[in-house]
Parts: C-alpha cells; sequence; structure tokens
C-alpha cells in the first residue's frame, strides 16, 4: 500500500511538473497581429509567435477552444518542407502553410484532433499558421491568398 502511495505521489508531482511548464512556456509566447487578405477582405488575428523549438514543439496543444479572433503563428525562420501533427491538441484547426513572401502555399480544413496524422507540405514554407477550425470556409481562404507579418518579406526582398 506504501508502494502505490508513493508512486500515486511521483505522479502527482509529474503532472504537476509538466503542467507548470506548460503554463510557462504559453506566457513566453508574445503575441502579435497576423492579417489574412482573402477575396479582398483583410481580417485580423491575435496570434500566439512560436518562434522557438519549444514553442512550436507544443503549439496549441492541451487547449479546449481557440477565439475566432486568435491564431499560433509558426516561424520556421527558414523555408523548409513542413509537418505538423494534432497529437495531444483537443480542437479542430485550420493550417495555412505560408510561403516567405506571405503567400498561402496549402491549406489544411478541420484537422483532426488528437491524431497522429502529419499534415505536410513539401514545398518550402516560412511560416505556418492555425486558426480555429471553420475559418478558411468562413472566410474564404484559399491558396495564393497573403498572410502579412513582419517575418515575411515582400517579392523585391527576396530577389
Amino acid at each position: 500500500m506504501k508502494l502505490l502511495r508513493l508512486l500515486f505521489s511521483v505522479l502527482v508531482i509529474a503532472f504537476s511538473v509538466t503542467a507548470a511548464r506548460f503554463a510557462a512556456a504559453q506566457e513566453l509566447a508574445r503575441i502579435e497581429p497576423v492579417s489574412i487578405v482573402a477575396q479582398n477582405t483583410s481580417t485580423i488575428f491575435s496570434a500566439e509567435i512560436a518562434d522557438t523549438d519549444e514553442l512550436r514543439a507544443r503549439g496549441l496543444m492541451f487547449r479546449h477552444k481557440l477565439p475566432e479572433d486568435r491564431a499560433m503563428l509558426f516561424d520556421f525562420g527558414k523555408p523548409r518542407p513542413a509537418s505538423m501533427w494534432m497529437k495531444n491538441t483537443y480542437i479542430s484547426l485550420d493550417m495555412l502553410f505560408v510561403r516567405e513572401d506571405g503567400t498561402i502555399a496549402a491549406v489544411a480544413e478541420n484537422t483532426e484532433p488528437l491524431s497522429l496524422q502529419t499534415i505536410s507540405v513539401q514545398e518550402p514554407v516560412k511560416a505556418v499558421v492555425e486558426v480555429a477550425a471553420g475559418t478558411v470556409k468562413r472566410l474564404g481562404i484559399q491558396r495564393e491568398d497573403r498572410v502579412f507579418h513582419s517575418i515575411f518579406k515582400s517579392e523585391e526582398e527576396i530577389q
């Protein structure tokens, strides 16, 4: 019985440490405006910026809701093929895979919560923007639309 209590205590401590690390990481993500222009209409989101390995790895895991005006911007630094998954993510999301110039290379709608299936694009992208599921349909977002944020360069800056 003492061994069971000890094991339970260890599990509680481990869970508490994990929860505390998660909370601390979320506090480090700064929030900045991200604008998506689709069908000649601009929509501004308050986006958490995931620009470190830890923030990118955690993403929107363990969240139970994402308001319509919120987003997460995963900044990869340099353009590269990107793969995402929904492990430990309890909400369905729409994902926008964004090129270095801010144009949308690919869209994944209504991702499956808690899935280990990878959602990927082979074309090099600078970032992925995650928004609440249904946002792509609601705003009419499609490939070649634009995302505006300071990490994206104009065509002139790229060349």
